[in-house]
């Protein structure tokens, strides 16, 4: 594997502490704020809706002006962001910080587009896996680091945030040469929804975004929904929260760096997908059906592992489908509609939940199951549509 994708893999997994830090806390961070369940779905989802807007005009910008700038703006807003979160004394201050993190924060597809630029085909998931693996590393370490820095108060966590964020800043900006050789001269820059609406019509790529739009929805339904579910209806605490988070990251980290590798050399990349998303699927109908915490994370423990297949073989699958100078655009349009998807998920969550009935905090996992079974179903369905050549 060349320098340069272990030189991203390490970007990522400092940018993937910077976002996993507050994982444990974004949820009890809005509640300390006097915001009530659905109120504090939005800041799920505020970030990801200014990422949407943002991050297809980055993955554009990436391929005419390189790789290497964008990362550093986008990290640079980061860091000033969570600086800005974390000393927050309003709701309406730390919305405003996390709405500038979404609009400068994209910079995953910029990650995918270095990958993809120092990759061939053949070692192209190997390189995607490793970037996984990164993050998922991200999520063993960002939840320890915030059980340390929930000792200090919640919002110190944004502060240890953006002080991760100026780690990687300062990784790129000393360690990362420029990997894109070929830069593209579009006449003009479409930063509009034309170009999603667009990207859909793309030969074999279309499909895949649609299919990770919904892939993502039903994900980011059952990760806000989680939070609350394990929180009040299992009765546990913050710091209960962090540590399953580091169970499901060391989970993770071991499948993408071995279990992606192995499987797909043995196996199909659609069987993989296929697969993994009828597992997530029953695992998502499962988990609400006995409130016990031992039963919960049993169930969530099988269902990450399963989990983890399957953004890695999308990516791939995208990345295949593409030539070289629209990786960053395909990788940026990709990464924009997970963004959109994020923001629509924690609200379909949070529309569902009702404080005054403990039951309704199993509602949206039931939602979760049942519309990955149709994506599966729909992923099957298509799968000549997409298939790499």
């Amino acid at each position: 594997m060349k320098r340069e994708v272990w030189i991203v893999s390490a970007i990522a997994l400092v940018n993937s502490l910077s976002f996993t830090v507050l994982l444990p806390t974004l949820y009890p961070y809005g509640r300390q704020f006097g915001l009530n369940d659905f109120e504090t779905s939005f800041l799920f989802s505020i970030f990801s809706i200014a990422q949407f807007i943002a991050t297809p005009v980055i993955g554009q910008f990436s391929d005419r002006w390189g790789r290497r700038p964008l990362l550093l703006v986008s990290l640079a807003g980061t860091m000033f962001a969570n600086l800005m979160a974390g000393l927050a004394t309003a709701a309406w201050v730390l919305f405003l910080a996390r709405f500038l993190d979404g609009i400068t924060g994209g910079n995953n597809s910029v990650i995918q587009a270095v990958i993809a630029d120092v990759t061939d085909a053949e070692n192209r998931a190997r390189g995607f896996s490793l970037f996984g693996a990164a993050f998922g590393v991200g999520f063993v370490l960002g939840p320890l680091i915030s059980l340390g820095a929930q000792e200090i108060s919640l919002g110190a966590s944004f502060l240890v945030s953006a002080w991760i964020a100026g780690i990687a800043l300062g990784v790129t900006y000393f360690f990362l040469p420029e990997t894109l050789e070929e830069r593209s001269q579009p006449r003009r820059f479409e930063l509009g929804l034309a170009k999603l609406v667009t990207g859909l019509t793309i030969p074999k790529v279309g499909i895949l975004l649609l299919i990770n739009f919904l892939v993502g929805t039903t994900f980011t339904i059952f990760t806000y929904a989680f939070q609350p579910y394990f929180l009040n209806v299992l009765n546990q605490t913050p710091q209960s929260l962090a540590l399953i988070f580091i169970v499901y990251g060391v989970l993770g980290v071991l499948m993408q760096t071995f279990g992606v590798p192995n499987l797909t050399k043995r196996f199909n990349l659609l069987l993989i997908l296929f697969v993994a998303l009828l597992i997530r699927s029953v695992a998502f109908l499962a988990m609400p059906i006995w409130p016990n915490v031992t039963y919960f994370v049993l169930i969530t423990i099988f269902f990450s592992v399963f989990n983890s297949l399957v953004q890695p073989i999308i990516n791939t699958l995208i990345s295949l489908n593409v030539n070289a100078q629209q990786q960053g655009m395909a990788m940026g349009l990709n990464s924009s509609y997970l963004s959109i998807s994020n923001g629509i998920g924690p609200v379909i969550a949070g529309v569902l939940i009702r404080q005054s009935n403990l039951a309704s905090y199993g509602y949206p996992l039931y939602l979760a199951g049942a519309c990955t079974f149709g994506v599966l179903l729909l992923a099957i369905q298509t799968r000549t549509k997409y298939a790499p050549s």
